[in-house]
């Protein structure tokens, strides 16, 4: 039997596989495309994702990789620089979902997991001990855990009848990599005119004549399947900017809506949903591949320890009680940017309100944080500042905090030496050490880099450790 059967080979199912590999548990990825798609759904990865990538010891191929740009004008487009943000890694890294995508699967495969392309699953049954899954080709494939990685219109959430309620697509635009015969200046002169109202209009060179164009499209298709021409494309570049750019030779042609939905549940028993399976949304703010890969980086250690024996009862529900209210809110933030992105007055009025009111830091620093993540705290029942937050990769005596979290094993950081973690080191690693950037004695860290408890208390310290670790092995 498999451990875990994971469905969907994206940015969220390899970055999953990653963090259970970790842990020794045996992974299978499943991925019904032969191939890894060409098409650049994603640009790259805000500060939360690269601070995952970093507590993995993963970071460096992919900051090599990519192309380091400022913060800013994230929020419905509005062109605003960032304010200081707490994180040592301030910027987004420019690179493009088939690298990001390549990347993942190097390192999962690196780290002993089975990634099967050309494999589509077709049905699936579980029960109390298990998760049979049925292929196209006929075979079967038994585990504990089966996770839909498998996008928006994921088969896994439809085979256990989770609902995925929410709002069809309103607009729909046109993606596309194509040569245009353009002068740069020209191109820029139309692209600022036209982007004083209509923010879903761009084309961002990509080097030898080739551009990433994007452009509202004519309406809402009814076939999910259809494939836009280059000549739908040159139509509404010239409904749109009054040309079509001399546009040709498409690499790939695509097109996105601005749907809204997410699962009513993201567990059915030994069935979990990530990603886009569990939630879609506008591409608004960059926002949909970095949801995913914090989602599995809050669900990893947490399957692990349920494969392995020692999480406690209720360990895997806060997946679902963490992370729900979180897609909830990049829902609605994206459904706010959308609003904003229309060509109605109403809505071109509060953009202009909004743009007045980011230069404020504090507005500023409140919308870039909704963004990048940076400010997302779980709601753990304390009233300590620190407890529910990430701590960026603070500097301590002998290196830095996140260079000991590669192991995706807690962390007690003792700034004093005077606490244990007793019958968890098989699960904690206790780190001696101090920091002039951490306003708390000691701090108990998850897997996943939030803080579960601050403070000195060795007997509260012992609660956390049971709460979030299980139960203690002899001493």
């Amino acid at each position: 039997m498999i451990d875990v059967t994971i469905a969907g080979a994206g940015p969220t199912g390899l970055m999953l596989a990653s963090e259970l590999r970790l842990h020794g548990v045996d992974v299978t990825v499943i991925e019904r495309d032969a191939e890894p798609t060409k098409i650049v759904r994603a640009l790259g990865m805000h500060a939360r994702s690269l601070e995952v990538l970093k507590q993995r010891g993963m970071l460096k191929p992919f900051i090599d990789a990519g192309v380091t740009h400022p913060v800013g004008g994230f929020f419905a487009g509005i062109p605003k620089q960032a304010p200081e943000l707490d994180t040592t890694l301030p910027y987004v890294l420019g690179l493009r979902q088939p690298v990001i995508d390549s990347l993942l699967a190097d390192h999962a495969a690196a780290a002993g997991a089975r990634i099967e392309r050309g494999t589509e699953l077709v049905d699936l049954a579980q029960d109390a001990t298990g998760v049979t899954v049925r292929l196209a080709d006929g075979r079967e494939l038994r585990s504990r855990y089966l996770v839909g990685c498998d996008g928006g219109r994921s088969t896994v959430r439809k085979l256990v009848g989770i609902d995925f309620p929410g709002e069809a697509a309103r607009v729909e635009t046109l993606i596309g990599e194509m040569a245009l015969d353009v002068s740069a200046d020209e191109l820029m002169r139309v692209m600022t005119q036209v982007r004083k109202t209509q923010i879903r209009f761009g084309a961002m060179p990509l080097g030898d004549g080739y551009y990433r164009v994007i452009v509202p499209a004519a309406g809402v298709t009814e076939d999910r399947a259809w494939t836009p021409t280059l000549d739908d494309v040159k139509a509404q570049l010239i409904a749109t900017a009054g040309t079509d750019f001399g546009a040709h030779s498409p690499r790939w042609l695509s097109r996105f809506g601005d749907a809204t939905r997410q699962a009513e549940r993201y567990r059915d028993g030994r069935v979990l949903l990530a990603g886009d399976a569990a939630h879609i949304h506008p591409p608004m703010g960059g926002q949909g591949l970095n949801l995913g890969v914090q989602d599995a980086m809050n669900l990893g250690w947490k399957l692990a320890a349920a494969v392995k024996g020692w999480a406690p009862t209720d360990l895997l529900d806060t997946y679902e009680a963490e992370r729900h209210p979180v897609g909830a809110a990049v829902l609605d933030n994206t459904r706010a940017q959308m609003h904003l992105a229309s060509l109605d007055p109403g809505a071109q009025a509060v953009r202009r309100l909004l743009t007045e009111l980011i230069d404020i830091d504090e507005v500023n620093k409140l919308l870039t944080n909704k963004i990048t993540a940076l400010d997302l705290r779980y709601d753990f029942g304390s009233g300590d500042d620190l407890v529910g937050r990430r701590l960026r990769d603070i500097a301590l005596s002998a290196g830095s905090l996140y260079g000991h979290m590669h192991t995706g094993r807690g962390i007690l950081l003792d700034q004093k030496g005077e606490l244990s973690v007793g019958g968890y080191a098989d699960r904690v690693d206790h780190v001696v050490d101090v920091s002039p950037e951490l306003d708390a004695p000691a701090v108990l860290i998850r897997p996943d880099g939030h803080v579960v408890w601050a403070g000195s208390d060795e007997v509260a310290l012992d609660a956390a450790l049971r709460r979030w670790f299980g139960d203690a092995t002899s001493r």
